[in-house]
């Protein structure tokens, strides 16, 4: 005897809610996306499905993942699917819900409201050159790798290099004003690169730097991120003031080299939280030393940079600034990075991933800091 037609219209419900739609990472059920879902007396399950815009890039995805969910309740035996695309009060409706308010709502930056429990780090640089942008893609998959949920800004609006990096070849989607940003490895990333013609230079004076960055910040949709990473570009300009008035909660990583000479411009990027009241989070150093074949170590930028920057911040912040870690030179890093697959994923075994994972485990486990966060204690009584 067949189930109860309730029972299996419940079942076929049940199990649509185990779809999430792949850029939003949310059930479609609660996107309210599903139109209708009926199951017909041959067996066959029609669902209409309503996509957020026309051409919807997994769309295909979509279609699979509703197959697979559908066609294992008992009982079922095809599965229809027929997209349509939602109307422009929907998009709001679905925009507002999102958002945790109304549809009219300006967009605020969800990592600067109190309460917010993501942790953002910028990743600074006194130059160019020393692999910052290799560092946070590394540091953004490892996290991602170990079940975090994570974020990059591309924030380098002149040197937008992330995307490669990452292997994040899609452009973003639009629901009226909020993005969607694209995700490779897990991780969301949302890059100036995503919205240029090819390989166009960015032209911008600082106001649009700093409306760029807000952007990206405000317009798009994060969702509930346990890390927020930002590529920064070289230097103390106007992305890195901008960032600490968008972000006064933002942590600053520092990126040097060995060097003497990359040592002294990271110390002067490190210092710039005095003046904003950041704090640092610690040094890394990268491209410390070649290994060679006989086991011993070329040290190719010199020594001792990453250890000096560490204890002249110390000093002049009056805080501890560890050396979080030290990076070894090896061509996969440069190779991983040139075909979008971070050598944390394609050579985890390697010296220069294994000393990537160590500095990611220490940002995993950094303790919060409990100012401003509400204890939950009661006055005892007498």
């Amino acid at each position: 005897m067949s189930a109860p037609a309730s029972t299996v219209d419940d079942a076929i419900q049940a199990a649509l809610a185990t779809v999430n739609d792949p850029e939003i990472r949310r059930p479609i059920t609660e996107l309210d996306m599903v139109r209708s879902a009926l199951i017909g007396p041959d067996g066959v399950v029609r669902v209409e499905l309503l996509l957020t815009v026309a051409g919807c890039p997994l769309k295909d995805k979509l279609r699979a993942d509703i197959t697979a969910a559908v066609a294992a309740v008992p009982g079922v035996t095809g599965v229809q699917i027929e997209f349509g695309v939602m109307s422009p009060e929907q998009r709001q409706s679905l925009q507002a819900k999102l958002r945790g308010g109304t549809a009219n709502a300006d967009p605020v930056i969800p990592f600067a409201q109190p309460g917010s429990r993501t942790r953002v780090y910028a990743v600074a640089s006194g130059k160019g050159g020393v692999g910052k942008s290799s560092v946070t893609v590394n540091l953004a998959a490892a996290l991602a790798a170990r079940g975090l949920s994570v974020g990059v800004v591309d924030a380098d609006i002149y040197g937008h290099s992330v995307p490669r990096m990452l292997g994040a070849d899609g452009r973003p989607t639009r629901v009226e004003d909020m993005i969607m940003p694209p995700q490779a490895h897990g991780v969301k990333v949302i890059s100036i690169g995503m919205f240029t013609a090819g390989n166009a230079a960015v032209v911008w004076r600082g106001p649009m730097l700093h409306r760029a960055l807000q952007q990206f910040l405000a317009d798009v949709y994060w969702g509930d991120l346990d890390v927020l990473l930002l590529d920064l570009p070289p230097g103390t300009g106007d992305v890195a003031i901008s960032l600490a008035q968008l972000l006064p909660n933002s942590e600053i990583l520092v990126v040097t080299t060995p060097q003497a000479a990359a040592a002294e411009v990271a110390e002067r990027a490190g210092a710039i939280a005095l003046q904003t009241h950041q704090r640092v989070v610690g040094v890394i150093e990268n491209m410390s030393w070649l290994e060679l074949p006989d086991g011993s170590r070329m040290e190719v930028f010199g020594s001792g940079g990453g250890q000096t920057v560490a204890e002249s911040l110390s000093q002049t912040i009056g805080a501890q600034v560890p050396l979080l870690g030290q990076i070894p030179l090896d061509t996969r890093v440069r190779e991983a990075g040139d075909v979008g697959n971070p050598i944390v994923l394609s050579a985890p075994e390697s010296p220069a991933a294994a000393a990537l994972g160590q500095v990611a485990d220490r940002l995993t486990v950094r303790r919060e800091s409990l100012l401003g966060k509400p204890l939950g204690l009661k006055p005892a009584g007498r």
